[in-house]
């Protein structure tokens, strides 16, 4: 019987010959003790290959051969690395232990920390996190649970391929980063899986995010304060609760947000669609210079929302007045259907309205008929054919 060799696995041996053809250092984590077994835990050998490869002062490759692969708790930390081009070619499932105390107690389950030019290709993430949510639910003694993978403090570095499932919390973490390339990522957890994000993106520079699918129970991505030169391009969202920049103003002292581009992006069934979120609290925070363009909606409950009076239990928003001050913000090109009536909401704050913004060739439905905006303390203008009719 004539069999096929599958094309992702084809393209990994590639990459794998191209890569070892000028290493200097290749790492095959099943030859350094790993078993693809699901059971057996692995993460001394995923560190006995980092430390190698760090150790190596040129160019390196680790490789995860097809299988399960047991993970802990595991930090890789480039404080001390030689190493700025480090290569991780995934064709394996890294799984989390099915206890779910057992990550769950940390922040992080799959951390990178001060690396420079770090590179993973494919590979799937499953941090189990559907026992977790369960206690959750139940109101039980549980831990707050971990992120899936994270980057801290690093630079040059690409995640490309990568498939994460059922994080206990959020998905992808870029904190503090710069020049960051994720592409053909896919993220999946249930709608109703808690604050399972699935990228977020803080005090960082640089970062496009592209050709992605994200389903999951909370914002699909979400931007956080420090967060400049952000680029998302062709990513799908929902279910989820949208792309949230925020929320903002959690502190006094709080970097902006600004020149951020959302560009042909489509939310299926989501809770929000674009979204600027803000406590009501003082801050010398700021979002400036973003433009959404080319967004398709399909049954979205709030497509467009700035909400600069956020402050869901009432603790701690004195006077309920924001100081995040939110300005240039373009809509254009943004079409579909709205899952309530209104399909533009502005609700700006007293003391900082917003200001500057634009609305360009929006169409937005309600059921077969005009959908409807509302403003509030928010100044800007339309441009070429609004619907519903802009309340700027």
């Amino acid at each position: 019987m004539k069999t096929t060799t599958p094309l992702s696995y084809l393209i990994s041996l590639l990459l794998i010959s191209l890569l070892t053809s000028h290493a200097t250092a290749s790492y095959d984590i099943t030859k350094l003790g790993a078993k693809p077994d699901g059971k057996t835990d692995s993460t001394p050998s995923f560190l006995k290959a980092w430390t190698g490869a760090c150790n190596s002062g040129k160019s390196a490759l680790i490789y995860v051969p097809p299988g399960k692969y047991v993970v802990n708790n595991v930090l890789f930390n480039g404080g001390q690395c030689k190493n700025n081009d480090i290569t991780f070619s995934i064709d394996g499932t890294l799984v989390a232990p099915s206890d779910y105390n057992v990550i769950g107690k940390k922040d992080e389950w799959i951390s990178f920390q001060y690396v420079t030019g770090v590179k993973i290709y494919g590979g799937s993430l499953d941090a189990n996190g559907a026992m977790l949510w369960a206690c959750k639910a139940k109101k039980g003694n549980c831990p707050q649970g971990a992120t899936s993978l994270s980057f801290t403090n690093s630079k040059n570095i690409v995640i490309n391929g990568l498939r994460s499932i059922n994080s206990q919390m959020f998905h992808i973490v870029i904190n503090g980063c710069e020049n960051v390339n994720i592409q053909g990522v896919q993220i999946t957890a249930p709608g109703n899986s808690p604050n399972t994000d699935g990228i977020h993106v803080q005090l960082s520079t640089g970062v496009t995010i592209m050709n992605t699918g994200i389903k999951t129970g909370d914002d699909c991505i979400s931007i956080g304060p420090g967060t400049k030169n952000l680029w998302i391009e062709k990513v799908a969202c929902g279910p989820g609760h949208g792309i949230s920049i925020g929320s903002l103003a959690k502190g006094l002292d709080e970097p902006g947000v600004e020149n951020v581009t959302v560009k042909a992006a489509v939310f299926t069934g989501t809770q929000n669609g674009l979204r600027i979120k803000a406590w009501g609290r003082p801050s010398n925070g700021f979002v400036k210079q973003v433009l959404f363009q080319h967004v398709v909606m399909r049954n979205v409950e709030n497509p467009i929302v700035i909400d600069q009076n956020y402050c869901p239990r009432n603790e701690n928003c004195p006077n309920q007045v924001s100081g995040i001050k939110i300005s240039q913000i373009t809509y254009q090109d943004v079409k579909g259907t709205s899952a309530t009536q209104i399909a533009i909401k502005f609700d700006c704050s007293t003391m900082n309205p917003c200001k500057g913004i634009r609305l360009e060739e929006v169409e937005l439905t309600y059921k077969n008929k005009p959908a409807q905006s509302l403003c509030t303390n928010a100044d800007g203008s339309a441009h070429g054919s609004v619907k519903p009719t802009s309340c700027l």
